[in-house]
C-alpha cells in the first residue's frame, strides 16, 4: 500500500464499505486489503451498518447505531453479516446484525432507522479553533518529530489511510505532556467519496473509530503504542443529526469525563466547518496496565 495516490486510496475505502449480498439478510464485507493482525474496529462497524442500510428502506436513513466488540477480527479474513429485521414501522425500523468470522461472532450491532420529519431543534456549539488549512496531517507531523517517536508508531503513519487527519494540538506520542482529557481533530475522507449518502454515512461510521479511545488516556501521557498498555474498543455508539459529506472537512471534538477499572469512556461530537453539528459518538474501551514483553 505505499505507493497508494488519494484516489486508490478512496476507491480502497468505498470498496472495504461496499458489502456483497450473498442471500437475503446475508452480506459478505472483504478482507482488508493488504490487511494483517487484527481487523480495525471502525471498519467492522462501517460494513455492519451498510449490511443493515441495505435491508431498510432509502426514505428512512440511519440515525443511530450501538455495537458491541466480542471478539478481535482478523484483518485477513473476510467478514459475514447476518441481518434481523427487528421491525418496520410507520416512522421507525431496527436492524440487529452479527459479525461472524470463522464460525464465530465478533461484532454485535443495532441500528435505527427515522424518516425525515421537522420537529424542534439546537445544538451545542462548536469549538473555537484553527481551521483545517492552519494545520498539518498527522503523517506531517511524523516526518517533523520522526527522530523523537516510536518505531511502531511511525510504522503505522507510514500505513496510506483513506482518511486524512489534522490535528488540532499534539497528543501522545508526538508529546508526552499530561493534558485534559480533550481533543480536537479534523478529517475527511482524501477524494471525492460520490454521492451515496449511506456511503458517506458509513465511512463517518468507519473513521469514528480514529483516535476516540485514545482521549481518555491524555491525563496520563499514553498511547496505544507503548508496550506497558493494552487498549480495545469495547463498545461504541453513534447518533446521526443531520446530512454531511465525507470529503469535505468535519471537526471531530472529543472529551473523555471518565477513567477507572481498566476501562476509559469517551464522547464525541462532529461538525462541519460552518459549525452544523451532524453526529454524536460513545464508546468505552479497554485501557489495562500490562508488563512489557521483552
Amino acid at each position: 500500500m505505499a505507493e497508494q495516490t488519494d484516489t486508490d486510496m478512496v476507491k480502497w475505502l468505498h470498496d472495504v464499505l461496499e458489502v456483497e449480498t450473498v442471500e437475503d439478510n446475508f452480506f459478505r464485507g472483504i478482507a482488508t486489503p493488504q490487511g494483517r493482525g487484527r481487523s480495525f474496529g471502525g471498519q467492522v462497524i462501517g460494513q455492519a451498518l451498510m449490511a443493515a442500510i441495505r435491508t431498510a428502506d432509502p426514505d428512512r436513513p440511519v440515525h443511530s447505531l450501538h455495537a458491541y466488540f466480542m471478539r478481535p477480527g482478523d484483518a485477513t479474513k473476510p467478514v459475514l453479516y447476518r441481518v434481523e429485521r427487528d421491525r418496520d414501522g410507520r416512522s421507525f425500523a431496527t436492524r440487529r446484525v452479527v459479525a461472524i468470522q470463522s464460525g464465530k461472532p465478533i461484532l454485535n450491532l443495532a441500528a435505527s432507522f427515522h424518516v425525515r420529519e421537522p420537529g424542534l431543534a439546537h445544538q451545542a456549539q462548536m469549538p473555537d479553533v484553527p481551521m483545517p488549512e492552519d494545520l498539518i496531517s498527522d503523517e506531517q507531523l511524523g516526518e517533523r518529530m520522526r527522530d523523537d517517536l516510536p518505531e511502531a508508531f511511525l510504522n503505522w503513519l507510514n500505513m496510506p489511510r483513506p482518511i486524512e487527519m489534522r490535528p488540532v494540538g499534539l497528543r501522545p506520542p508526538f508529546t508526552r505532556e499530561k493534558q485534559d482529557p480533550v481533543q480536537n481533530m479534523w478529517i475527511r475522507v482524501r477524494g471525492d467519496f460520490g454521492d451515496d449518502p449511506d456511503l458517506h454515512r458509513a465511512a463517518l461510521a468507519y473513521t469514528s473509530d480514529y483516535g476516540l479511545l485514545g482521549t481518555c488516556v491524555l491525563p496520563f501521557a499514553k498511547a496505544f503504542v507503548d508496550p506497558d498498555m493494552q487498549f480495545a474498543s469495547l463498545d461504541h455508539a453513534m447518533w446521526f443529526h443531520d446530512d454531511f459529506r465525507m470529503d469535505e472537512w468535519l471537526l471531530y471534538a472529543m472529551d473523555s469525563p471518565w477513567a477507572g477499572g481498566a476501562r476509559g469512556f469517551n464522547r464525541g461530537q462532529i461538525f462541519t466547518r460552518d459549525g452544523r453539528l451532524v453526529a454524536s459518538t460513545a464508546q468505552e474501551g479497554l485501557v489495562r496496565n500490562v508488563t512489557p514483553r521483552d
